[in-house]
C-alpha cells in the first residue's frame, strides 16, 4: 500500500472517530479473526513469563533535589507495555527509564505515577485519565500514552480506539498537561504469527497507529511511531529484545523504546535544544498535511508527528521528525518514596 493510500485510510478513521462513524475495518473481518487467533495463542505464552508488572511509582534523580522549584510530574497511562509487563525489577520499566532521562536533561527530580493496566484497551483510558487527574494538587507536566495493540487483537473497531484516544488526549491537554502517544505497536514482529498473517497483523497496526497520530495530534498531543518496540530491531533480535513470555519486550527492548520516545517528552516541556526543533531536510524531515505525515510515521519506527501549520492547501499540518536518540541514562537504584503534597 502506498504512502498516499495509507494515509487515505488513516485520514477515515480518524474522521469517524471524530464524527462518531464505526464502520470503517483495518481489514477484512474474517482475516483480523485469524490473526487474533494467532495472536491470543502466542499470548498465552505469557504466564511463562511474569504476569504483573512491577511497580516503579515514585521520585527519580532525587539527586537534583537541591534545585529549587518542585520535581516535574509524569504520568504513564496505557496497557501492558506502558506498565512494564514482562521485567523483572521497576527500574526496567518505560516509566522508570523515562523518569530517570527525564530527570538528567532537566536537571529536576521527576515524580513518575503509573495508572497504566496490563491488557488495557482504548476504552479504558477515561478511567485512567479519571485516575491521573483525580489530584488537582499534583497535575501532570506531561503523559505519555501507549495503547493500541490489545485493540487489534480483540478486534475494536478503529474509529472506536481513535475516539476514546482523542477524548483521552483532549482531557489531559485541557488539564494543562503535555502528552506523547506511542502509537499502535507493530504486531506482525510477534513470532508465533506465520505469514500471510503476520502480514496482516503489520496492515492492522500501521492504519491503526497512523489513524492514532491524526486523533492525537489534532488535539494537540504529540505521537511517536512504536514500530520499533515490536519492529525491525525486534525482528531482527528477538531473542535479546522480547522478554520470557516471546511477546513483552524484555529490558533492553524497553530500553530502546524508551530511547525513542524520551526526546520527544523533553521537546514537549521545552527541554531539548532550540536547533533540534528546526527540520533537517538531510534526515528528510518538515512538514506535510498530517494525514501523509502519520502515514509515513507508521512504517518508520521511531518517527514524531506534533502540529504544525493550523491549515494547508489538504487540511491540517503536521511537523515529521526523525530525533536522534540518546541513550537513556541509569536509573537511580530505586524510586524514593512519593513526596507528599
Amino acid at each position: 500500500m502506498s504512502s498516499l493510500s495509507r494515509a487515505r485510510v488513516a485520514r477515515r478513521i480518524a474522521a469517524g472517530a471524530a464524527y462518531g462513524g464505526g464502520g470503517i475495518g483495518l481489514v477484512g473481518a474474517a482475516a483480523v479473526g485469524l490473526v487474533l487467533a494467532e495472536v491470543q495463542l502466542a499470548k498465552r505464552h505469557v504466564g511463562n513469563g511474569h504476569a504483573h508488572a512491577p511497580r516503579a511509582d515514585g521520585l527519580y534523580g532525587y539527586a537534583y533535589a537541591v534545585q529549587d522549584g518542585p520535581p516535574l510530574r509524569l504520568t504513564m497511562l496505557g496497557d501492558s507495555t506502558a506498565a512494564g509487563q514482562g521485567v523483572h525489577r521497576a527500574r526496567q520499566t518505560p516509566g522508570a527509564l523515562l523518569a530517570s532521562g527525564l530527570a538528567a536533561v532537566a536537571e529536576r527530580p521527576v515524580e513518575m505515577c503509573n495508572v497504566a493496566l496490563p491488557g488495557a484497551q482504548s476504552d479504558d483510558l477515561d478511567r485512567q485519565v479519571a485516575v491521573a487527574l483525580a489530584d488537582t494538587s499534583r497535575m501532570p507536566d506531561v503523559c505519555v500514552i501507549m495503547i493500541g495493540a490489545n485493540d487489534v487483537t480483540h478486534r475494536m473497531p478503529p474509529t472506536r480506539s481513535v475516539r476514546h484516544l482523542s477524548a483521552a488526549v483532549r482531557r489531559l491537554r485541557t488539564a494543562g498537561a503535555e502528552v506523547v502517544v506511542g502509537t499502535c505497536p507493530d504486531l506482525g514482529t510477534v513470532e508465533q504469527v506465520q505469514q500471510p498473517l503476520r502480514w496482516l497483523a503489520r496492515r492492522a497496526s500501521r492504519q491503526l497507529a497512523a489513524a492514532q497520530t491524526i486523533g492525537t495530534v489534532e488535539q494537540g498531543g504529540r505521537t511517536v511511531s512504536l514500530g520499533d518496540l515490536l519492529g525491525p530491531e525486534f525482528e531482527a533480535n528477538p531473542r535479546e529484545l522480547f522478554g520470557p513470555d516471546n511477546y513483552h519486550p524484555s529490558a533492553e527492548g524497553y530500553a530502546t523504546a524508551a530511547m525513542a520516545v524520551l526526546p520527544t517528552v523533553c521537546a514537549a516541556l521545552g527541554l531539548w535544544p532550540a536547533e533540534e526543533e528546526r527540520p533537517d531536510v538531510s534526515r528528510r524531515e518538515g512538514f506535510l498535511p498530517v494525514a501523509r505525515a502519520a502515514a509515513e510515521a507508521a512504517s518508520e519506527p521511531g518517527t514524531e508527528v506534533t502540529a504544525a501549520m493550523p491549515t494547508g492547501p489538504r487540511g491540517p499540518w503536521a511537523l515529521l521528525k526523525r530525533r536522534r536518540r540518546r541513550r537513556v541514562p541509569a536509573t537511580d537504584p530505586a524510586p524514593a518514596p512519593t513526596p507528599s503534597a
